[in-house]
């Protein structure tokens, strides 16, 4: 008798506390200020989300200088250097900066280091928008080292002085390599005060890491250009997973990837939200998977607080409408 066909689904898995409060910024700033709101770059690295929100009446824009001046702008949870601030400034917009408040930590560690006269070695990916902005914070004194192999050939002025910081959103496994490696070559190199990589990053990759060796396959759901999406991919198969996809919608499934399959492993990247998910399980569950085990290895209860500038304005908005 065959085994019965059963999901295994990980939790944690998506919205993190730093892509819901960038969602509900955007939300919130059109409820309060009306269409359009401009918005540079993807406020978060899924399609999805950036659709629903164009029909709310949302604009995306890749610069400033595409902004009419005097209109409204929500900076993206993965942040931006400070020559956007003073462009913004210069077009006389207003701000709304929907940041995560962990790339903001990862930008004031490289102010402080820069000002302490160190050299900052950044651990991610070149041309990813969190990468760009924390550049930006201190362009002279940052190189970006991208995998475990470039450690050999990194060029630095003062190996004496020398930290390195990580984006957010990158494999734990692979970071702790690239960093072994800087060690090895530079002995003097010291780590940060915290861990740069985030609590949501890190949670997802250990619940992945939970299930993938019990998966013939893993699904992810995310977007492509959503860096910790396409990590629990490749976290999934260095796990054991037979098996690893990276999906959008479940309409991008292939039943051919089943064929074999007796336990499939789902998860979603932290811009996901969980109907995306549960579209997924309503396919898989149409294909003979329907036995739903939820495997929980954190439980995870942080909120961040709106950006104070939209708190402000919401709060002076009901203190209009309030009876005398």
């Amino acid at each position: 008798m065959p085994e019965p066909k059963k999901v295994l689904l990980a939790a944690p898995r998506g919205y993190c506390a730093g892509v819901d409060r960038a969602v509900v910024t955007v939300e919130k700033a059109l409820d309060l200020y009306g269409p359009p709101v401009y918005v540079r770059k993807e406020i978060v690295h899924n399609k999805y989300v950036v659709e629903a929100l164009i029909a709310r009446g949302a604009i995306f824009v890749d610069e400033v200088e595409e902004i009419s001046e005097g209109s409204t702008v929500v900076f993206s949870a993965h942040g931006v250097a400070p020559v956007v601030h003073e462009e913004s400034l210069q077009r006389n917009l207003k701000t709304i900066d929907a940041t995560c408040p962990l790339v903001t930590k990862v930008h004031s560690e490289a102010r402080r280091f820069a000002n302490e006269g160190y050299q900052i070695l950044l651990i991610g990916h070149e041309g990813h928008e969190e990468v760009v902005g924390t550049m930006g914070e201190a362009p002279d004194v940052m190189t970006l080292v991208e995998h475990p192999d470039e450690a050999a050939t990194v060029e630095v002025e003062n190996a004496d002085k020398l930290i390195w910081l990580s984006q957010t959103t990158l494999s734990v496994d692979e970071t702790i390599q690239t960093v072994d490696a800087l060690k090895a070559r530079f002995p003097q190199l010291i780590s940060p005060p915290s861990d740069d990589i985030c609590y949501a990053t890190q949670n997802r990759q250990a619940a992945v890491k939970a299930i993938a060796p019990k998966c013939d396959v893993v699904i992810v759901v995310g977007s492509g250009n959503s860096s910790n999406s396409v990590r629990l991919v490749e976290v999934a198969l260095d796990a054991g997973a037979a098996a690893a996809y990276r999906v959008d919608y479940a309409r991008e499934l292939e039943p051919g990837w089943f064929d074999d399959a007796t336990v499939v492993g789902v998860t979603s990247g932290a811009s996901v939200p969980e109907i995306l998910v549960n579209e997924v399980l309503d396919w898989l569950a149409q294909a003979g998977f329907g036995d739903v085990d939820e495997v929980e290895t954190a439980e995870e209860t942080l909120v961040f607080a709106l950006p104070p500038e939209l708190r402000r304005d919401i709060k002076a908005a009901q203190a209009d409408v309030s009876p005398n």
